[in-house]
């Protein structure tokens, strides 16, 4: 069995344990602790028992505290899978958007998601659903819009002849005693 990896010279158990006890951070002050004990003197595994993990998590541990110091020990937001679409692929699609289509090149009038879709896949062998092309579209600041729907037997001046409007009938209120008995 190899070595265990030292630890850094530069902290010592009381020093880590002052930093635990500062931490606002419970998942760092417990690793902090773990440490502490491994400068103590104790084994890898005592300070895994400590801990509850594992041994190897107390070698990621040990290896991320040599590296950045007790900042190491704070958890990290994981990275998550990297997008589908560069910032060339959005600001192509922006332009797109804005020249809009060419009916005899695209074979549509207005842009759908899909017809963006077939769009990006033409242009960039990318290939997007519609769901996180519409999430895409929202974050550079594009919204759908649609047309109100009117009925197709609507007469031309119903509308207006609808709304017609009255003189108004306020009337300013009678002013009010105070009665005895309200009080």
């Amino acid at each position: 069995m190899p070595p265990p990896i030292a630890l850094r010279v530069d902290f010592n158990a009381a020093e880590l344990r002052r930093l635990a006890r500062r931490s606002k951070d419970a998942a760092q002050a417990r690793r902090l602790l773990a440490l502490a004990a491994i400068y103590d003197g104790g084994t890898r595994s005592e300070a895994a028992l400590i801990s509850n993990v594992t041994l190897q998590i107390v070698r990621d541990w040990v290896v991320r505290f040599n590296a950045e110091g007790p900042a190491g020990l704070i958890d990290r937001r994981a990275p998550g899978p990297t997008p589908l679409l560069t910032d060339t692929h959005r600001q192509a699609l922006a332009a797109q958007i804005d020249r809009g289509p060419i009916p005899a090149i695209h074979d549509v009038v207005r842009w759908r998601l899909c017809d963006l879709g077939q769009w990006l896949w033409d242009t960039f062998r990318v290939s997007v659903s519609m769901q996180t092309l519409s999430r895409e579209l929202r974050a550079l600041g594009y919204r759908k819009l649609s047309a109100r729907p009117k009925h197709h037997a609507q007469a031309i001046g119903a509308i207006e002849t609808f709304k017609k409007t009255s003189p108004p009938r306020w009337r300013a209120s009678r002013a009010s005693r105070t009665s005895a008995s309200t009080r």
